[in-house]
């Protein structure tokens, strides 16, 4: 067993504090990882404060996690001690239904095995990424591009694969209009993202206090959602919307900005039910669906784009000792965009 340095919290809203935590011995084909920084995820605080259901804790939480290869299992092929890696929300499915065999391990028929906060294959806990190493199968591992440097590396396994799987899937690109409700640590990636991909971008934000930034990011156009006027402007005006915000909204305005055949597409994950009148979606056929992370290949892929295009988030480096401290303050929106915990001070 490695006995790795982590940062934990014992119940909902408690204080996070330093602890050690075990990791298991090498498989035949596991990676030991040396963790050098990792992102905090809104979905590390919701689950921190028990807001998706029950959780074990004490919990350590962390899925957007990059660092350098310290050991590997005697069957390895994929990876070598010294290469720069990452390891996003899951570290293991089934590998063998329907949707594990299309790359689609997040919809895994058993279930995936998240990286924090869920059960491996041994039947022991998982903790994440505010911890110093890792052991994760090879299958789960991904490579960071050379030009893309550790820190800024952390969001985007989570981050930057949960807005760019949607916007692959539903064919963003030249001559599709594309809106982002919301202006966050994944809503900037999104316009990054969508922009790169050729789509003409438009932020949908509650106040224009970002508005330079989002342009700077790529949007052509920003809009405050706070004003009734913007409503009624851009009727119909969208083929593909990305709800990034954790908030209960007023969906049935939002899909009245969509065209013909249009799709809205949540990504965000609020506590509480949305309410929708359907006569909403079959007056122009629009469709609501909601979209999870992506497969390990699409993340590889996501990763490289990236790479080609020179996206990286938009991140403040704290120490761990400041978790408390930016958890409060991405509830608060006051975070351009996303924090990212330099492990070397666990």
């Amino acid at each position: 067993m490695y006995t790795a340095k982590a940062r934990a919290v014992d119940g909902p809203h408690q204080p996070f504090h330093a602890t050690e935590i075990k990791r298991r011995n090498l498989d035949s084909h596991d990676v030991l990882i040396e963790i050098k920084y990792s992102g905090i995820c809104h979905s590390d605080i919701h689950t921190a404060h028990g807001e998706w259901g029950e959780v074990n804790y004490p919990l350590v939480p962390g899925h957007e996690i990059a660092g350098v290869v310290s050991d590997v299992g005697p069957e390895v092929t994929k990876y070598k001690v010294g290469d720069r890696v990452g390891v996003g929300c899951m570290v293991d499915s089934c590998g063998e239904c329907e949707n594990c065999r299309r790359g689609e391990e997040q919809y895994c028929h058993q279930g995936n095995v998240q990286t924090y906060g869920g059960v491996d294959k041994y039947g022991e806990p998982t903790q994440g990424g505010y911890s110093t190493h890792i052991v994760v199968t090879e299958d789960f591992v991904l490579r960071i591009p050379d030009n893309i440097e550790l820190d800024v590396a952390a969001p985007l396994l989570c981050a930057g694969i949960t807005t760019y799987s949607p916007l692959n899937h539903w064919n963003a690109g030249p001559g599709k209009k594309v809106a982002v409700v919301g202006m966050g640590g994944l809503g900037h990636m999104a316009v990054k993202i969508a922009h790169a991909m050729g789509a003409e971008v438009t932020v949908l934000s509650r106040t224009l206090n970002k508005k330079e930034d989002g342009l700077e990011f790529g949007a052509e156009n920003y809009y405050a959602t706070s004003e009734k006027e913007t409503f009624e402007t851009l009727a119909g005006s969208f083929d593909l919307i990305i709800n990034t915000v954790s908030a209960k909204l007023d969906m049935d305005a939002y899909f009245s900005l969509l065209n013909l055949d249009g799709s809205l597409v949540n990504v965000g994950a609020p506590a509480e039910p949305l309410s929708v009148n359907v006569f909403s979606l079959i007056g122009h056929r629009r469709s609501f669906a909601g979209s999870l992370i992506g497969g390990i290949r699409e993340t590889q892929e996501m990763l490289d784009f990236c790479a080609e295009h020179n996206i990286v988030p938009k991140i403040e480096v704290i120490s761990a000792d400041q978790i408390d401290e930016a958890y409060t303050r991405v509830l608060d929106s006051d975070v351009k965009y996303r924090f990212v915990i330099d492990v070397s001070t666990i």
